[in-house]
């Protein structure tokens, strides 16, 4: 276990870590993503900055990223009283995975906001939730033309719905976690939270 547990969360950081929006962008387009738009390292800007064709692929390996970064836990586990639950043992890597997302080695710690990786981490961790999660995101969205304010809709309500609404609370690890979620989101959202207020911000286009 000594050897186990941290190599499987330095993996998971380094899963979290890929820059896909900066590799695709550098790679494909000669074009920093975090340089233009709104200089989020993520799908959304990636959309803005260069279109679905870049965006959707960075989407795609956000969102699997953080899915696979949980799901490594199956390969590093041990049933032992000495080894963290496996629940907890998946929570630990899908922090990981985060904080390598936002804070990437390979890009020089300046990397996006978490969302679709989390959205990988609820797949694998809250699959259900996840589902309605991604339909509040969708409705807002549609409704208001915010990717901000629906991230962050989705994300607060994603603990009422876990917890109240479809009655998971037997784990209190994924309790806590769902509502760290809440809290996570709008933090990492604060300047959005100020342009919306401004009325500054700006309703997601895809280029032409």
């Amino acid at each position: 276990m000594a050897i186990q547990l941290p190599v499987a969360i330095i993996l998971a950081y380094l899963i979290g870590s890929i820059p896909t929006s900066v590799w695709i962008g550098r790679w494909f387009y000669h074009v920093d993503v975090r340089t233009q738009g709104s200089k989020n390292a993520g799908a959304t800007n990636t959309i803005r900055v260069l279109g679905l064709k870049a965006g959707l692929p960075v989407l795609i390996l956000d969102v699997f990223k953080g899915w696979f970064a949980v799901f490594i836990a199956h390969f590093f586990w041990i049933d032992t009283g000495a080894f963290p639950d496996l629940i907890d043992f998946k929570i630990m890597l899908a922090i990981a995975a985060v904080l390598g997302h936002v804070f990437p080695v390979y890009a020089g710690f300046k990397g996006g906001k978490g969302i679709a990786t989390l959205l990988g981490i609820g797949i694998a961790l809250y699959p259900m939730a996840a589902l309605i999660a991604i339909l509040i995101f969708t409705v807002t969205l549609v409704i208001s033309g915010y990717v901000s304010l629906s991230s962050m809709v989705a994300s607060v309500t994603f603990p009422f719905v876990e917890i109240f609404i479809l009655g998971n609370n037997e784990f209190i690890s994924l309790v806590i976690l769902a509502i760290a979620v809440a809290i996570f989101v709008p933090v990492t959202h604060r300047k959005n939270i100020k342009r919306l207020l401004n009325h500054e911000e700006t309703r997601f286009t895809i280029k032409k």
